[in-house]
């Protein structure tokens, strides 16, 4: 099998025959560098600010960690989950709720670190629960943007990187539930056949 192509045993019950990892689009390296950039970005934009970093779970675990890892100042963090996807490769449109802050961030300077911004309904909706609570600043950090995929405005501050439009997983990404451990990012896809 050539480097760019990498077939996965797993035991995700509901993929009906085998899975693909079918290329690469971010490697260990590229991730790096992205970390590396918006971190120092966000650090010239705390200056003055009394920070609050929100990871949305599951898939910003892997980016959050190693995001705040790499701020020069201490930051408060928390966690929101909310769930739009279930096992499919598309978002249900449907957003639940799973688990609500801790913290209290009214009059925060609140920063959404967000996996992906696909469709945009995810994050419309997470950032209204968030306004709600009435923080000081509201400001949306994401490791990948599908602009394309675009069904609500979102403003996105911090982008990591614009991918086209197909399904990713690793680095926290997954398809039901599997893969979100992958080192990088590859791009999935069913097999025909199995």
């Amino acid at each position: 099998m050539g480097q760019d192509r990498l077939k996965i045993r797993h035991n995700a019950r509901l993929v009906d025959g085998g899975t693909m990892l079918k290329r690469r689009v971010v490697t260990k390296q590229e991730l790096d560098g992205i970390l590396e950039r918006l971190a120092d970005e966000i650090n010239r934009d705390l200056e003055g600010k009394d920070p609050v970093f929100v990871g949305v779970l599951k898939g910003a675990v892997y980016f959050f960690t190693a995001l705040t890892q790499r701020l020069t100042r201490s930051v408060a963090v928390d966690f929101i989950q909310v769930s739009s996807y279930g096992a499919s490769t598309s978002s249900s449109g449907m957003v639940t709720l799973i688990k609500d802050l801790t913290v209290d961030i009214a009059g925060k300077d609140v920063y959404v670190v967000e996996d992906i911004v696909d469709t945009g309904i995810t994050l419309v909706d997470v950032l209204a629960l968030i306004a709600a609570r009435h923080p000081r600043s509201l400001k949306v950090v994401a490791l990948l943007s599908k602009p394309s995929r675009r069904k609500r405005e979102v403003p996105v501050d911090f982008v990591g990187m614009e991918i086209p439009d197909v399904f990713v997983v690793g680095f926290g990404l997954d398809f039901a539930e599997q893969f979100r451990n992958l080192p990088e990012i590859w791009e999935f896809a069913m097999e025909e056949g199995g």
